[in-house]
């Protein structure tokens, strides 16, 4: 017998992320921090370099880390479980609540692996659209949607990705109360917000939040990722993850950074600061729309976009994210914030590639 037998069939219309970062550009498409781990961290790992245990498995679990977070956050250490990123998290959560026969709810545009995860698992999606202009949701069209009953397991990004605007807490704990579905605050960007969903997670048994390393804590090359929910459901999702997904040095050096949240707060104030600065540069080019960021990037619409877009990487070696063929970002790039110096050369590039798409297009 030969060939291959056919994989399952939910996989046929799913095309594959795509997180390939062109070599020497100046990347300002993934959301990272723009700075390294500080000196003082990155000594710590030298030092304890040499002589780590690189041959032994790490801890399943992270009981260390996972108990130096849980005092972090004021909760117990069975509140809290630790993956390869948020994206595990994200898999762990729809194979515990979603699957065949079940139904996830999202608000769209948002990040794009809930429905990727959803349809691989052969879960319903049902997506209610946000405002084209605000990309604020409809609080009561969710709510009713919510009361019928019927969806298991809802995602929400809070600040949003990519239009990096907020769900105010009144509306979510509106939207909680709706239904008895599992409802995910994802809170990758709260550190540059302010506004997290913490508070109520003793109250909403059916709350779950999920936060990362990944851009605040300059630990995207790392790739960790936590949530905090109820141990009932921390117990659930601790039946599908896939054990030993952090490995041990990752654990160490998260563990550095929960000790030090202090040296990255400059870096924060810093990203936030910019990030004001750049909107309101953005916002002063004419035909520029530009939405306000509770994150640590902004969504633009402008004429051209694709053109833009490519100028931008061709002849400035830069790469943002293109959106501009989307449903419901038509025309639309998303930046991330830099450094200083990294957000001038983008607004002197972005100026000029505006100027040569409209050019090209007389």
């Amino acid at each position: 017998m030969a060939g291959l037998r056919s994989p399952r069939a939910a996989l046929a219309d799913l095309t594959p992320y795509r997180g390939e970062m062109p070599a020497g550009k100046l990347i300002l498409a993934a959301n990272e921090s723009p700075f390294n781990l500080p000196v003082v961290l990155r000594e710590k790992l030298q030092a304890r370099s040499a002589d780590f245990p690189f041959n032994r498995y790490p801890d399943p679990l992270a009981q260390k880390l996972r108990a130096k977070l849980a005092a972090a956050q004021g909760v117990a250490t069975d509140c809290i479980l630790l993956g390869n990123g948020g994206d595990e998290l994200l898999l762990d959560i729809m194979l515990a609540w979603g699957g065949t026969g079940r139904t996830m709810l999202q608000f769209t545009p948002t990040f794009s692996m809930y429905e990727i995860y959803a349809q691989t698992l052969g879960t319903e999606v049902v997506s209610l659209p946000r405002d084209p202009d605000t990309y604020g949701i409809d609080i009561e069209a969710a709510t009713e949607r919510l009361q019928a009953g019927d969806i298991d397991l809802c995602f929400l990004d809070n600040p949003n990705n990519p239009s990096g605007n907020l769900t105010d807490t009144a509306s979510l704990l509106t939207l909680i109360a709706a239904s008895d579905c599992l409802f995910v605050v994802d809170e990758a960007y709260f550190e540059f917000s302010g506004q997290s969903m913490r508070a109520y997670l003793d109250q909403l048994p059916n709350l779950v939040i999920l936060r990362t390393f990944s851009k605040a804590y300059s630990l995207a090359g790392l790739r960790l990722g936590y949530v905090l929910a109820s141990p009932q459901v921390i117990e659930q999702l601790s039946r599908v993850r896939m054990p030993y997904s952090v490995n041990a040095f990752t654990q160490f050096v998260a563990e550095l950074v929960v000790d030090m949240p202090e040296e990255f707060d400059r870096n924060i104030a810093t990203i936030i600061e910019q990030r004001d600065s750049l909107y309101a540069q953005m916002s002063a080019f004419a035909g520029v729309e530009v939405w306000q960021s509770a994150a640590n990037f902004l969504l633009f619409r402008l004429p051209r976009a694709a053109a833009v877009w490519q100028c931008l990487l061709d002849d400035y070696d830069i790469y943002v994210r293109n959106f501009s063929q989307a449903a419901g970002l038509e025309n639309c790039l998303r930046v991330t914030v830099g450094d200083a110096q990294q957000n001038a050369r983008f607004m002197t590039a972005l100026s000029a590639a505006i100027a040569r798409s409209t050019d090209k297009r007389d």
